[in-house]
């Protein structure tokens, strides 16, 4: 069996080009936070990363830089990257703290010399929030990470869950009776998950273009990162709280399946 790309390059511009059309009116929805940033994505990031004051940190597709922002918070010096010139404006306008310790910069992860231009083993932790699963092309990224990184350092990335939240993923409920009730159960149906293939979606509803997702299956992800040198060395499949249960609108959510995690966080080291 031939190996497997995990790579669409023929969508690189695609991508760009929605996004650029999507960005002012995504930060304009989630800028200031939702219950995926706030319980699933940040904080086991955050604990993953395990930033210490003064150390130099690569964030990658940072958007608006919310994330970004987070980790300035901490004392350590970002260098923010993002192929959307209008997310990087935002990103820059909503930076009123710890500017000192920002620069971002309009720059494609797809783009290895642009990445090398940022300086060989200058970073000593690398980030993607919830960026990969957006990206056409993702082996110049994870090839180039091993040099950019300084030694011991490591790289954090967050996607969607390959597994309960893919393409074909379709949340359901179903009611039965049980000990004389009548009983909801949430849960998800997948038909489609090992190979890789490339989907039109929207990430919030309303939004005025769909965007493009990459589904790629979790040993596709891990393994390509094998192939550059990386180790996996920590991993987090994040829920949301019980006490959102119940609170979701449409009733057809992740906070009604706290034992399902619609996000996957991995934590990468060179060998």
């Amino acid at each position: 069996m031939g190996e497997i790309s995990p790579d669409f390059p023929e969508y690189d511009n695609q991508t760009a080009e929605v996004w650029d059309q999507l960005a002012e009116w995504w930060d304009d929805k989630i800028g200031d936070g939702n219950d995926f940033q706030n319980y699933l994505i940040e904080p086991p990031t955050e604990c993953l990363l395990a930033l210490q004051p003064g150390e130099k940190v690569l964030d990658i597709a940072c958007g608006a830089g919310r994330f970004t922002r987070r980790m300035a918070a901490l004392g350590v010096t970002i260098t923010a990257i993002d192929h959307s010139e209008k997310f990087i404006k935002r990103a820059r306008g909503r930076t009123t703290e710890n500017a000192d310790k920002i620069e971002y910069l309009v720059l494609s992860a797809t783009d290895p010399s642009a990445l090398m231009s940022l300086g060989q083993a200058r970073f000593d932790a690398a980030v993607c929030t919830m960026g990969l699963m957006d990206m056409s092309s993702i082996e110049p990224l994870i090839s180039t990470l091993p040099k950019l990184l300084k030694l011991g350092g490591r790289f954090v990335f967050s996607v969607m869950h390959p597994a309960f939240s893919s393409g074909t993923a379709r949340l359901v409920a179903e009611e039965f009776e049980q000990d004389r009730k009548l009983v909801t159960r949430h849960g998800v149906t997948v038909t489609d998950y090992a190979r890789p293939y490339v989907y039109r979606g929207v990430g919030i509803s309303g939004q005025p273009v769909q965007q493009h997702y990459f589904h790629r299956s979790i040993s596709l992800l891990f393994n390509t990162c094998f192939k550059h040198g990386f180790a996996l060395d920590g991993l987090e499949e994040p829920t949301l709280p019980e006490e959102l249960k119940g609170k979701s609108t449409p009733p057809l959510s992740f906070n009604n399946m706290p034992a399902i995690p619609p996000i996957l966080i991995a934590r990468m080291i060179p060998k």
